[in-house]
């Protein structure tokens, strides 16, 4: 089972994050932010990722901090867990609607990290939380997970249908790349033998 765990301590937050890349969904979520939670919720379910997450951060201050830094540790956590990525399928790719919207994902856990945020909000804010923090946290994922992620709403007008299918189509791109490749269970996924570089 290809598991991990990463604690993240500094004087803005103090996260630990638990993933396990082989699960069924199962979530335990608390950052004290509660649309973040439920969207690392809706992550995990559609990924098949189990994954507990506590944060603490200064939420006095804003989310920003316990936005970033949790992306970063989940980041983190899945680029430990994946080790050499042997036997991985590496690309997919998913688009998901929900509703209205309408939008896609495409990565590369290719061990080089890159973000595309095609992803426009007619607010700024969901609830409490800046919508601007929804690229933070995926940048934060993509260059500690150190995947390429490209993400895209094609269309789309409620603020909410937005992001959710964003994380949505992140978590089954990635549920169906980092899934064993039956065919090539025993092979790096690249004609140099190694990933990233």
């Amino acid at each position: 089972m290809r598991k991990q765990k990463v604690t993240r301590k500094t004087t803005e937050t103090d996260i630990t994050v638990e993933v396990n890349v082989d699960g069924t969904g199962k979530y335990d979520v608390e950052t004290g932010i509660g649309f973040l939670d439920h969207m690392l919720e809706i992550f995990s379910r559609h990924g098949l990722i189990d994954l507990k997450v506590r944060a603490k951060g200064d939420l006095h201050i804003d989310f920003h901090h316990t936005t970033e830094d949790t992306g970063i540790a989940i980041g983190q956590a899945l680029h430990n867990a994946l080790g050499d990525r042997r036997g991985i399928r590496r690309y997919a790719s998913a688009i998901i609607p929900m509703d209205e919207t309408l939008s896609r994902v495409s990565i590369d856990v290719s061990d080089r990290p890159y973000l595309i945020w095609k992803v426009d909000f007619s607010k700024q804010k969901l609830g409490e939380m800046d919508t601007e923090l929804f690229k933070e946290w995926f940048q934060a994922f993509a260059q500690n997970a150190r995947i390429t992620v490209h993400i895209e709403t094609i269309y789309g007008e409620n603020n909410h249908h937005i992001v959710e299918s964003c994380f949505k189509a992140l978590a089954r791109a990635l549920r169906d790349a980092i899934e064993t490749d039956p065919r090539a269970s025993d092979s790096i996924p690249s004609t140099k033998g190694t990933l990233g570089g």
